[in-house]
């Protein structure tokens, strides 16, 4: 257990400097903001754009981790919507955001230094990068695109607005800074290009920035959420991010083709890891901005615990 701890216990080390860094005013809460959009616009991109350039198309191109990935998440977020729909009597926009809370991953921010403690920064590159791309062309679209559907009043009204919602939500694709790295790292994976010494050191010295500076927003952007009357909320999404949807990515590999065990394990840690740190941000729109951040403050509070256990388990 020592062993796991060693791994679990660095990662949620800096997310706690970064909650009481910004509890006790060294930083802001909207400072976290700005850590995090140097994430997303510069280390993230460097970061991926290195995982996949300097290793070739066949390491990099895993149908079997994609097709599991992403079946387990999407059979997630349809059973969270089915949840929220018939027992907890949801709206569809509320019910595609818990959908959302329930199968999107925090894959850059906790899924990546999770998985680069397990097997290093080269495999939890590669992991990420494919998650990534279920996550952005797949999910995020999918959820957003359910929230927007329920305004018509007939089902062929609905389905106009369900599709033109996803178009919508895909064009916004093409401009995630990250999809920009994944798209640039494939590009000189498959022509064999290597970047000028002084430039790759310099996208370097940003990738290796990420994991820390992630982490560290990560607690940061806790500070001031609310639990308080919303337990039956953060119970279902909780339970459904770090359970759930880890047993259904277990079940999909059992069900595929095999690959290579550290990639195996980096779809189930990828699966476990708590929703993404915009979630709030997305379900502001719905109205649902309130129970998004008391599920996400529970979901990464408890996901030490689970994490911890999860790892116990896959490293015998």
């Amino acid at each position: 257990m020592l062993e796991v701890l060693a791994i679990t216990g660095p990662i949620y080390l800096v997310v706690a400097a970064g909650f009481f860094a910004t509890r006790i005013g060294i930083f802001a809460r909207a400072d976290m903001r700005v850590f995090g959009k140097y994430v997303i616009h510069l280390a993230l991109p460097a970061l991926l754009f290195n995982a996949l350039s300097q290793r070739s198309v066949a390491e990099v191109m895993n149908p079997v981790f994609v097709a599991a990935y992403a079946s387990a998440s999407v059979a997630t977020m349809l059973l969270g919507i089915a949840w929220a729909r018939r027992v907890a009597r949801k709206s569809l926009p509320a019910s595609a955001i818990m959908g959302m809370g329930t199968s999107c991953s925090n894959s850059g921010f906790i899924g990546f230094p999770l998985v680069a403690q397990v097997f290093g920064a080269s495999t939890a590159g590669i992991g990420l990068a494919l998650a990534m791309v279920v996550e952005n062309f797949l999910l995020l679209p999918l959820a957003l695109a359910i929230a927007d559907s329920d305004v018509g009043e007939t089902e062929g009204t609905r389905g106009q607005r369900l599709r033109a919602a996803l178009a919508q939500s895909l064009r916004g694709v093409v401009r995630n800074p990250m999809i920009q790295g994944i798209a640039l790292g494939f590009l000189f994976s498959v022509f064999g290009w290597r970047l000028p010494e002084p430039i790759a050191r310099a996208v370097n010295l940003f990738a290796v920035s990420c994991g820390a500076i992630s982490l560290f927003v990560i607690g940061g952007s806790l500070v001031g959420i609310q639990v308080r009357g919303m337990a039956a909320n953060v119970t279902a999404v909780a339970v459904g991010k770090l359970l759930v949807h880890p047993l259904l990515a277990v079940v999909a590999l059992w069900l595929l083709p095999p690959m290579a065990r550290e990639l195996q394990v980096a779809v189930v840690l990828m699966s476990a890891v708590p929703m993404l740190g915009i979630y709030p941000i997305l379900a502001q729109k719905y109205g649902e901005d309130a129970n998004a951040a008391a599920a996400q403050m529970g979901t990464t509070v408890v996901s030490f615990f689970t994490l911890t256990g999860l790892l116990w388990v896959v490293t015998r």
